[in-house]
């Protein structure tokens, strides 16, 4: 049977701020704790407030392995205001930009995985940059352009350890989709192309791919 999260980690997932549905979180839950089982860290580009987050601690616990989850915190461009994704909530009143790390960190505590999670606060080529630490799972759902979504991929898909997997959210095939997934979806295009990893599973918009090969 599938790896499911116990009932207090989907019911935290579910009160949770943020898009991920609950099918696809389930998906993302059982890669991360197959990845789990490589002992290593499990990977996270794109926080938001933390709702797919719990899920990749709760398996990070049950694996005795770290969560670390990457996010500049002030949101990625269909959140800023004035656009669809845009929540006013997250919008730090003294500074005027948008400031998701309170949320988040609030998010974790009410969930009780402070101690199993470690954020790191920048924006994502510049931590990967220096990072150095093989994991056993990258989850790429950071920003939707193609800048973005490029620049998560090369700069963290090397991180993924042999037989370690990558996962790419919001791939959407359709043209009609260019602002939501067009993005992701070349992602995950990009690497199949490349010969380094192999598809496992597709849950609507969530993809799950294993490393098999060398490269990006």
């Amino acid at each position: 049977m599938p790896a499911a999260p116990k009932p207090e980690i989907l019911a935290a997932f579910e009160a949770a701020k943020g898009f991920m549905p609950v099918g696809e979180g389930l998906a993302l839950y059982e890669a991360a704790v197959e990845a789990g089982r490589l002992g290593l860290p499990l990977l996270e580009v794109g926080t938001y407030c933390g709702r797919s987050t719990i899920l990749l601690a709760g398996a990070a616990r049950e694996a005795g392995v770290t969560a670390i989850t990457v996010d500049h915190h002030r949101g990625s461009e269909e959140q800023q205001p004035g656009w669809e994704y845009h929540d006013p909530e997250t919008v730090d009143p003294e500074v005027g930009r948008m400031d998701t790390l309170p949320t988040f960190r609030r998010t974790l505590h009410r969930a009780g995985l402070e101690d199993h999670v470690v954020a790191v606060v920048g924006r994502s080529p510049q931590i990967a940059a220096f990072w150095r630490t093989p994991v056993g799972l990258v989850f790429i759902d950071g920003g939707h352009t193609d800048e973005h979504a490029n620049g998560d991929y090369e700069g963290w898909a090397p991180q993924v350890a042999d037989g370690g997997l990558l996962v790419i959210h919001d791939v959407f095939p359709d043209p009609a989709d260019e602002f939501t997934g067009q993005a992701p979806y070349r992602v995950y295009r990009r690497a199949l192309d490349s010969g380094a990893f192999t598809e496992l599973s597709a849950t609507d918009s969530l993809r799950v791919l294993r490393r098999t090969g060398t490269g990006i």
